[in-house]
This record gives structure tokens, C-alpha cells and sequence, in this order.
């Protein structure tokens, strides 16, 4: 059906074949300002119909005999809008046989208006100009389908224009994601090679001295023959390996790779217990003063790295007080606090100095490892790091109030402890001395590729009374194994070369069944904790002291000789050996 404009004078088509009544109708419809066309067949209005027409004037005896299938069709085609109007002029037959074909018609057609003669002209024209009105209103919601149409169709093409657009912006956005992530991977590197930078030079610079005391004093041991002065090099090279002890600590403190052992802690008695450490430490100048609440809460910290910890605070306030001063040591409750996106009970401990502060422009960096003010040789520049580093892996937080010539306070936020702590089971972390146990000796093999290392540790378990057979390699002590050696213990470090690892060794011995105990040793324990605490084995970090080593062949060999207890997956031994104050930031 078409659709193009329609004139202003509605068509209609008119189709009554016998007599005058269609010409008569057209002449009337014209007379009432239509315009009227006469048809002389079905295919002509349907015709007609479909080009122009705006409705159909018909003579139902036009249809008697026709067959309606092609114009049932067309009707039944029609688009959605359309209706079209038909207005059938019938007569006043009723035999049932009329009835029923006009009843098929009225079906056919569907939008009939009957007129049954004899019919007045003004009944005529106004049926028609009722069933034109309705075909003009079929044409306006044609337009409004045709608008709406077109709309949706601007509107899709607007769509695919969009997301074409949005699908570029993606791609250019994934593009600067791309690069920011390029930038950003070299800016890592460059700030790595940076760290690396200062942690070489820091670490390098350290270390050289402490291997000075120690080469040094090797080389002039020999060279006195004096008690006096061969024990004060003694005390010089050991002091010297109890600070590259601590350093080591402090490294760990800062990359939170340390390994804590958190258990509940009174701060008052803990404090109590290092006023003479804090005192030795401290210039007489510098006096300490103490401020605890009555009812102040248990924390749950490793007590040998807070003991650390106070200590590297009092020292950098000691030195911000080169006229001397006072420094307090003061702790309260601090209830509901935020910290690290959690919210808890914590004890506020802070040191607080009347030292000369800390300048704005330096304070975002107090807590860098390796950034210091003090003079080369006073400080490696790691205090204030272990303390970030130590607060932090706690499960705590760490900040700084300072103001140039009005001192500085360092407040630390500890977890508090559920648990009441045992005052006299508290292991003094830097201050308490081992005693030597050596009164289990047996046969010890001992498995190190590194022959300096292995003939110190040789003479170390001589002296505790074992008889040492050493292995270069864990295939080397696997076959003195299995030679039938008589070994009561295995001690052996953990990175070796030959593919198999001292971790693998113990491994190994155990699938062979050998019932014999496995003591590994590592210059970084945290490195091997979870493999070692799945297996079950003893590990004794290095550097370790004579005492230490004593303790920890002792504690394997009872615990393997105890079948029915529990594995322990740590050993009895520290897994850092206990030093002497370090040099502060």
C-alpha cells in the first residue's frame, strides 16, 4: 500500500455495476466535496484501493458471483496502521442462502459499514465522510509509525556512531593503560636501582667496618702474645659480629620479612627490666622518665624487638640532645582506634625528646632505610625503618610529631593482648645470657660445601665434646649414610650446591627410614620456615654463638628421642642471635 501524500479532497472509489447507482453516488459524493472515481470491476478497486482510494462505495450485488479470495488477501496484507473502510450498499433480500454470502462478506472485509436501501443522501454521504474520517486518522498514526520510524533508525545510526567512539576511546584508553603500566614498570626499576644504590652503600659501608675489627684482629692476634691485649681483641672482633647480627635484624625489620614471635607483654615490667640497658646506653646528661597509665593494657609484640625497638628510639633521642636533656617513655589505653582499615584496642607508647626536632622538609623521610642526618660512621640510617618495620608487621602503626627546636615524640599504636603475660617467663631478649650445656656428646655429621664455614663449625662441635665427620654435599652425606657411619645427628646447611637443598636432604633421610635427627642452619631462616615447618626439622639462623648451637643440637636430639611428642616445627634456639645496641639512625 502506498504512501504518498494525500490530496486535499478525499478519493473515494465507487463500484455499483447494474443501473445509475454508481453514477448517481459519485455525482452525490461530489456534491459533498469528495472526490469520487467509478470502477467496473474487483481488480480495479482493489486497484484503486491500494494507489489512492480512501475508502469503497460498493453495491454488495457487485460482489454476488465474484470470487473475494484476491480481496480477502489484500485486506488480510495490510500494514499495521491500516483499516481500510468499506461502505457496502445492500438490499432487502433475507433467503438464507443471501444471509449467509452476505455474512462471509461482512467477514471478509472487516471494516464494513452497512447501508441497506432504500438510503437517504444525507445517510449516504455522512457514512462515507465517517469511514473517510477514520482512513485520515489511519494516515496520521502511519506518520506518526513513519516518524517514529525514522527516529529509531537516527537513533541506532547515532548508537553504532557512539559506540564506534566509545570502542576507539576504549582502545586509546587501553593504549595509555599500556603505557602507564610500561612507565610505571621502568619508574619501579629506576627507583629499585636507586635502593639498591643506597642499600649498597650503606650495607657495604657497615659491613666493611666490622669485617676491618674482625680481619684486623685475626691478623693481630697472632701477633700478641699478651693475655690482656689478645682478650681485648677477642672482645673487639666478637662485638663486631654481635653489630652485623643486629644490622641483619634491621634489614629484616624494614622489608617485614623478620619472623616475630608476638606474645603478650607489660610494657611497664619490660621497661622496668632495661633501665640499666637504657642507662648504659644513654650519656649522664640524658635522664629517663617514665609515664605509664595504672591500668595500662598488655601488648601482644615480640618482646626482643620492642626491647630493639625502645632502644634505637632513646639513642636517636640521645643524640638530638647534644646538651643533654630528658626523654619520657610514656604509655596509655588507646580504645576503638583505626589502624591498618581495622578497628581495635591498642596501647599508645611514645618517646618523646626535648631534643633541637626534626626540620619540616625532612620529615616524610625519617622512616627511609639508609636516610640519616648524623654524621658518616654515627648511624647506618636503619633505626626509624626497623621501628616502621617492626609496628607495622605487629599489627600496629608508627608516626612522628616533631617541630625544629621543640623536640620530637614518636608514638607507636600496639595491638593489646587478650592474654595476661607471665612477667617471669618473659625471655629478656638483649640482655640475658645462655648458660652452656655440652654433656650430650655424640657423633654429629656435619654437611656444608663452604670449608671456612665447615672448619669453624667443626671446632665448635669439638669443643661442645661431639665427634665431627663433615659432607661437602647432601649426596656426599647421604652415602656416608649409607656406608652405615655411626651419626647421631644431622647438622646442615640449607643452600648447597649438587641439586639437593639441606631441606631435601631431611626430606630424603626420613623416606630411607633413618631414624636420625636433622639440624639445618641458614644465613636467612625465613627463607626456608615453611618448607622446614612442613618436614618438622630444626632451623638455627647465622650467625649463632657457641651457647646457641649447644642448645639447639640438644633440643633435635631429645626431641627425637621423644617419639610420642608432637613435632616441632621450630627449634628451642633463637633464630637471631641476641646483640649489642646497634648504631641508630
Amino acid at each position: 500500500m502506498t504512501t504518498t501524500p494525500k490530496p486535499e479532497s478525499p478519493r473515494v472509489v465507487v463500484f455499483a455495476p447494474i443501473g445509475r447507482d454508481g453514477p448517481a453516488s459519485a455525482d452525490l459524493l461530489r456534491r459533498s466535496g469528495m472526490t469520487a472515481d467509478v470502477c467496473h470491476s474487483v481488480a480495479e478497486v482493489l486497484e484503486r484501493a491500494e494507489r489512492d482510494a480512501d475508502a469503497v462505495f460498493i453495491a454488495e450485488e457487485a460482489l454476488f458471483g465474484q470470487d473475494l479470495q484476491a480481496l480477502g488477501a489484500w485486506i488480510d496484507q495490510q500494514p499495521a496502521w491500516s483499516d481500510f473502510p468499506f461502505v457496502v450498499l445492500t438490499s432487502k433480500h433475507r433467503q438464507p442462502a443471501v444471509s449467509a454470502w452476505r455474512q462471509r462478506m461482512v467477514a471478509t472485509l472487516r471494516n464494513v459499514s452497512l447501508l441497506e436501501r432504500p438510503v437517504q443522501s444525507i445517510t449516504l454521504t455522512s457514512a462515507i465522510q465517517a469511514a473517510v474520517r477514520g482512513r485520515l486518522r489511519q494516515y496520521e498514526v502511519r506518520a506518526l509509525l513513519e516518524e517514529r520510524e525514522r527516529a529509531s533508525h537516527k537513533l541506532e545510526a547515532l548508537v553504532i556512531e557512539r559506540t564506534k567512539a566509545l570502542a576507539q576511546a576504549n582502545v586509546d584508553l587501553r593504549t595509555q593503560m599500556a603505557e602507564r603500566v610500561t612507565i610505571e614498570e621502568t619508574l619501579r626499576q629506576t627507583q629499585k636501582i636507586e635502593a639498591i644504590g643506597q642499600l649498597t652503600g650503606g650495607i657495604a659501608h657497615d659491613f666493611n667496618n666490622l669485617l676491618m675489627v674482625i680481619a684486623g684482629g685475626l691478623d693481630m692476634l697472632d701477633r700478641r702474645s699478651d693475655p690482656e691485649r689478645r682478650q681485648r681483641l677477642m672482645d673487639g672482633m666478637r662485638q663486631a659480629a654481635q653489630r652485623g647480627a643486629a644490622l641483619t635484624r634491621q634489614l629484616l625489620a624494614f622489608s617485614r620479612r623478620q619472623s616475630l614471635a608476638p606474645e603478650p607483654v607489660d610494657l611497664a615490667h619490660r621497661i622496668s627490666r632495661m633501665r640499666e640497658l637504657l642507662d648504659r646506653s644513654l650519656r649522664g646528661d640524658v635522664h629517663v622518665d617514665v609515664q605509664f597509665a595504672p591500668d595500662l593494657w598488655p601488648v601482644e609484640v615480640d618482646p626482643g624487638e620492642l626491647e630493639l625497638v625502645i632502644l634505637n628510639l632513646a639513642v636517636n633521642a640521645r643524640d638530638a640532645m647534644p646538651e643533654g636533656g630528658t626523654i619520657l617513655l610514656q604509655a596509655s589505653n588507646a580504645p576503638d582506634e583505626q589502624v591498618l582499615d581495622q578497628r581495635g584496642d591498642f596501647v599508645r607508647l611514645a618517646v618523646i625528646d626535648s631534643g633541637t626536632g626534626i626540620p619540616v622538609e625532612l620529615r616524610e623521610r625519617v622512616f627511609d632505610p639508609f636516610f640519616t642526618t648524623k654524621e658518616i660512621g654515627k648511624g647506618s640510617g636503619l633505626g626509624l625503618a626497623q621501628v616502621y618495620g617492626f609496628a607495622r608487621q605487629s599489627g600496629g602503626t608508627v608516626w612522628i610529631n616533631s617541630e625544629s627546636g621543640f623536640g620530637t615524640s614518636v608514638v607507636l599504636l600496639l595491638p593489646r593482648s587478650t592474654n595476661v603475660p607471665d612477667g617471669l617467663a618473659q625471655n629478656d631478649g638483649l640482655q640475658t645470657e645462655r648458660t652452656l650445656e655440652n654433656d650430650s656428646a655424640g657423633n654429629v655429621l656435619l654437611v656444608d660445601d663452604d670449608e671456612e664455614v665447615a672448619a669453624l663449625v667443626a671446632e665448635m662441635l669439638e669443643h661442645l665434646g661431639y665427634s665431627v665427620t663433615h659432607a661437602a654435599s647432601a649426596a656426599a652425606a647421604l652415602g656416608a649414610l649409607a656406608n652405615g657411619r655411626d651419626v647421631d645427628i644431622v647438622f646442615s646447611d640449607v643452600m648447597m650446591p649438587g641439586g639437593m637443598n639441606g631441606v631435601e636432604l631431611a626430606r630424603e633421610i626420613r623416606t630411607r627410614h633413618l631414624d636420625i635427627p636433622v639440624l639445618l642452619t641458614s644465613g636467612y631462616a625465613e627463607a626456608v620456615k615453611k618448607a622446614a615447618t612442613a618436614e618438622g626439622i630444626y632451623v638455627l639462623a647465622k650467625p649463632y654463638r657457641l651457647e646457641e648451637l649447644a642448645l639447639a643440637i640438644k633440643g633435635a636430639m631429645e626431641d627425637a628421642a621423644t617419639p610420642n611428642e608432637a613435632e616441632k616445627p621450630l627449634a628451642s634456639a633463637p633464630l637471631s642471635a641476641p646483640c649489642d645496641p646497634p648504631q641508630q639512625v
